[in-house]
């Protein structure tokens, strides 16, 4: 714990977190407790200051939204699963022709060899697609950099998408206050919170810090023992860790460094909230999903943001979080097995 306290690049890292949140509160401007340490973290981060993510600490807070997931996981919400059958078989049609755009434009125009342009393209979990691509001969860095622009972008253009186009206020609690919430569900959603992200870890379950107190908490849910989301209080909190851990990413770089990378990373981006567009109009328009909903089930951020995001919104988060873990679930079973077999059809050669 010591060895924490007196880390300079993490204490260096709550502190462009805290400027970013005092400059956001002072402006008024939304999601302070989000896009402030991000904000100031990226701004640190890119003026050559050493951040560092908070680690196990910053694992934790994301336990936070796990429990808000499952604790969105009611008895009634089970008896309409049915109607999200037809949007979650449209993910692997999203995710078949997010690759089939996405790795000609990293691949012919930005430049990238195979296994860089192939994981880079795949919207799945930064750390997951890092592994495999660096294991199958991409470059790291460039991999790091265009998932975290990518999840960068979409963080920063959804929310006032939402406020323009739906009128939802960003402004309000996303939630009751923790003096609301009795002790007992404080407790319950403790327990689940630390217990399922235990047992998540032990079994190597991918997004162990959500999936597994999300998982513990449904079933308390399902159950009846917990009927309460987490408080305003805790969701803030975790906001600004998972604000702080999207600015480190881009610790030790300069813009001369990343410009290429970054570069690449936007246009994905733009191209990947393009066909999220259509899916969401097409599905709102078919009568199949509500317009909110579908666009933030299909946004390719990443799975601990959107959550945030759908409970800032007051959208229907378990809908939304149900297509991101199948989004995920599939880019991580099958990406290094497409991936494998396409390498052997060029011959062998991954460049």
């Amino acid at each position: 714990m010591m060895s924490w306290i007196l880390d300079r690049a993490r204490l260096a890292a709550v502190a462009a977190a805290g400027l970013g949140i005092g400059v956001f509160l002072t402006f008024g401007w939304p999601l302070p407790f989000l896009f402030g340490p991000m904000a100031g973290c990226l701004v640190v981060a890119l003026a050559g200051v050493q951040l560092k993510g908070m680690g196990d600490l910053g694992a934790a807070m994301r336990t936070i939204l796990g429990v808000a997931v499952g604790a969105s996981v009611t008895p009634a919400m089970v008896h309409d699963l049915p109607r999200m059958a037809l949007t979650l078989s449209l993910v692997p049609v999203y995710l078949l022709l997010a690759g089939a755009l996405g790795y000609p434009l990293l691949r012919r125009v930005f430049g990238f060899d195979h296994p860089t342009a192939w994981y880079s393209a795949m919207p799945g979990g930064l750390q997951d697609m890092m592994a495999f691509g660096e294991e199958a001969g991409g470059d790291p860095r460039a991999l790091s950099l265009v998932h975290a622009t990518r999840i960068l972008l979409i963080v920063t253009l959804a929310p006032p998408l939402i406020w323009m186009l739906w009128g939802v206020d960003l402004h309000r609690p996303p939630g009751q206050s923790i003096t609301d919430t009795p002790p007992v569900q404080l407790m319950l959603m403790a327990v689940a919170a630390m217990g399922g992200w235990w047992a998540a870890v032990k079994v190597r379950l991918f997004g162990a810090s959500i999936l597994g107190p999300m998982i513990a908490t449904a079933a308390l849910s399902l159950a009846g023992f917990v009927t309460m989301r987490p408080p305003a209080e805790a969701i803030w909190v975790a906001q600004v860790f998972i604000g702080l851990s999207i600015g480190v990413r881009y610790s030790g770089l300069g813009w001369g460094d990343v410009r290429l990378a970054v570069l690449a990373g936007l246009s994905l981006s733009l191209m990947l909230a393009a066909l999220t567009g259509v899916f969401a109009e097409a599905i709102h328009s078919a009568g199949i999903a509500p317009h909110l909903e579908s666009f933030m089930a299909f946004a390719p951020g990443g799975q601990a943001e959107m959550a945030v995001l759908a409970i800032l919104a007051g959208a229907d988060v378990a809908f939304i979080v149900a297509h991101h873990v199948l989004r995920i679930l599939i880019v991580i079973t099958l990406s290094p097995v497409v991936e494998r077999v396409w390498s052997k059809r060029l011959g062998g050669g991954r460049r």
